[in-house]
């Protein structure tokens, strides 16, 4: 007895898994966004800082906007991630809220009393990567499921 693609895993649609391979592709992009933001910060700081820089507005401008606009950026895939993962009930709906809800405190409050985005923008780091440890772990487990399904039908 083979296994039909049309048929449900777990009570998941294919529709529904496939949504799911999207938002944590769209997750990975986050991750890639934020490791570029880590290395602009490095990278731009290290040549901001020598002395014969020290003097380039455009490097500086680079070393300060540049992390935080690639971070800014993950903001709109991590909700949408959010909203799967919500929907499907592949992780709690009160760790969902609390993630993003500080998160979006923290920015939205550091931006408007401390005129800084940084721990605001920090947050949404954490929020990106519980993200990635929730997909993997679904992932995992249909994983499981494959092989256990194989077992059954190689009996």
């Amino acid at each position: 007895m083979s296994l039909s693609h049309d048929a449900p895993r777990h009570g998941f649609s294919p529709l529904a898994i496939a949504r799911i391979e999207g938002a944590r592709r769209a997750n990975k992009i986050a991750i890639y966004l934020i490791y570029a933001a880590i290395a602009a910060f490095v990278v731009f700081g290290t040549i901001a800082s020598l002395q014969s820089f020290h003097s380039s507005d455009v490097l500086y401008q680079l070393f300060y906007y540049l992390p935080y606009l690639l971070i800014a950026l993950t903001i709109p895939l991590t909700v949408y991630d959010a909203l799967v993962l919500y929907r499907y009930r592949l992780s709690q709906p009160s760790m969902i809220a609390l993630s993003v809800g500080v998160s979006t405190v923290l920015l939205i409050g550091g931006l408007l009393f401390a005129s800084t985005a940084w721990l605001g923008l920090a947050s949404w780091l954490g929020v990106a990567f519980l993200f990635q440890a929730n997909f993997r772990r679904f992932f995992k487990f249909l994983a499981a499921d494959d092989v256990a399904n194989d077992d059954a039908t190689a009996q």
